[in-house]
Formats: structure tokens, C-alpha cells, sequence
């Protein structure tokens, strides 16, 4: 074994020290921007949403009420690089099975 002079480990486990508390910041930093952003991008969202409209435009599905459910660290689908957003309208007996179809596959699970 290598003689290790008290120094020498004394600067390990400052090293060490700075490495831990380096790398906590950085990934505490990481994830408040990813919030912040996800705020933002939220609060965007929504101003567009319920921005007063002409009442000759015909509303898309963007200006249907509703909340987002959106967790701010999933990427959203919708936008140029996904998907577009579809809106169907559906009848009383449609929603009816529908929802009869949702209870009978989480009672499953």
C-alpha cells in the first residue's frame, strides 16, 4: 500500500464534498428550469385559450373549456412536432358506452 499523508486525504473528502454538492445543485437547478418552463408554457397555454374571440369565428377544439391535466415533466404531443388536437362530439348513447367501457377496464385492474 502506498503511503497517503493526512493532507492528501483530507483533500479527498473535500474533493469528494464539492462533488456531491456540485452535482445536487446542478440537478436541483435542472429541474426548477424544467418547472419553470412547464409553468410558463402552462400559463401561455391557457391565456390563449380564453383570449377573448370574434363571435364569426368558429371555435376549434383549443377553445373548448376545460383543464389540462399535463404533468410538467412529460413533453407535450400536440403542437408542429406531434400530433394534431382532435375534438369529436359525441351523442348520448356513444357517451353512454363509453363510459360503460371505462368502468369495465378499470374494474379490471
Amino acid at each position: 500500500m502506498l503511503p497517503v499523508s493526512i493532507v492528501q486525504q483530507i483533500g479527498l473528502g473535500v474533493l469528494f464534498a464539492l462533488a456531491v454538492v456540485w452535482t445536487v445543485g446542478l440537478t436541483r437547478m435542472l429541474r426548477r428550469g424544467r418547472y419553470e418552463a412547464a409553468l410558463w408554457r402552462d400559463q401561455q397555454e391557457m391565456r390563449a385559450r380564453y383570449a377573448p374571440r370574434e363571435r364569426s369565428a368558429r371555435p376549434g377544439p383549443e377553445a373548448l373549456p376545460g383543464r389540462p391535466e399535463l404533468l410538467g415533466s412529460v413533453p407535450r404531443q400536440t403542437g408542429p412536432p406531434g400530433p394534431p388536437s382532435e375534438c369529436v362530439q359525441l351523442s348520448d348513447a356513444e357517451r353512454t358506452a363509453f363510459e360503460g367501457l371505462v368502468r369495465q377496464l378499470t374494474s379490471r385492474s
